[in-house]
């Protein structure tokens, strides 16, 4: 977004962050060149978002971080070690955020940094749960973030909503979200709710605690978002999507991602433009969240 490169990590309000690693997929690999990607897209955003008159450059001090520097890039739990590390120096400086993956694994690193207190909320638009146990002998693919989460207390289970699920992996097997209280809308439910009814649901849920917004970008229907590793058919369109993190304005935001684009499996780039917009309107909550929390400290 044309952000200034931090020379430092004072003086910042939000990070703008790039975990290029997808040692956690399970099917499509690329995702690790997600960051290189939305940033060129990034270019086209601007600096003021129209439907709102959020001016996020101008309400805080965002920068971008640049990318965590990954050692052991075909070892999960050494990667993991890395992103959690960049992460407590992060949360040290009282930096809010904003991370562009990558696979959806490092989003467990990152709550173990940023929930280390206590446990958050968070809004999750996805089409899958990632809360499996495990796959091919790891615990700790993109498919299981949020039961390590849960089980370590970093993520409190009744204030977490899950948007837009759906595939045909969740009809066979227990469903992690569900029993340990998780508030699941599956594709038809949103269908049904509508994006308004959705957002009621969302504010009921996370209530004014602190809470995460975490978008993996195979939530879109492949239409949008062909360049990921796992996509799912009837998914939600752009529009909805942008209209569901506006939605979430006035709510206590701690930070965001936005995961599982690999730009090499879309020439066209369409997919790391749209993860790039629905950036700048995670940026701008988050934003007004900040200045927010500015004020009343």
């Amino acid at each position: 977004m044309r952000a200034p490169l931090a020379e430092s990590l004072d003086d910042i309000d939000i990070g703008l962050i790039g975990v290029p690693f997808d040692g956690g997929t399970s099917f499509r690999p690329g995702a690790r060149l997600g960051p290189r990607g939305i940033r060129q897209q990034s270019c086209l955003m601007r600096t003021r978002n129209h439907a709102t008159g959020v001016a996020p450059f101008e309400a805080c001090r965002i920068k971008d971080l640049g990318d965590v520097f990954i050692e052991k890039m075909y070892d999960i739990e050494s990667a993991h070690a890395c992103i959690e590390r960049y992460y407590q120096e992060v949360c040290a400086k009282n930096i809010v955020p904003l991370t562009v993956g990558g696979d959806h694994s490092i989003t467990y690193p990152i709550f173990k940094a940023l929930a280390k207190r206590a446990p958050i909320g968070m809004i999750h638009i996805d089409a899958h749960t990632d809360t499996w146990d495990s796959l091919y002998g790891s615990k700790f693919f993109h498919g299981a973030p949020f039961r390590r989460a849960v089980e370590d207390g970093l993520l409190d289970p009744r204030r977490t909503i899950q948007i837009g699920i759906r595939g045909s992996e969740h009809s066979g097997t227990p469903n992690f979200s569900l029993e340990c209280g998780m508030r699941v809308i599956f594709i038809e439910e949103f269908d049904e709710l509508g994006v308004e009814g959705v957002l009621q649901e969302v504010r009921r849920v996370v209530g004014d605690g602190p809470t995460y917004i975490s978008f993996d970008v195979d939530g879109l229907d492949p239409a949008f978002a062909p360049g990921t590793g796992t996509p799912e058919a009837g998914g939600i369109s752009m529009r909805e999507a942008l209209r569901l993190i506006k939605g979430l304005r006035g709510l206590n935001l701690i930070g965001g991602d936005i995961v599982e684009v690999a730009p090499d499996l879309d020439p066209t780039g369409i997919t790391a433009l749209n993860a790039a917009t629905l950036m700048f309107e995670m940026l701008c909550v988050l934003a007004e969240s900040c200045a927010e929390a500015r004020l009343k400290a």
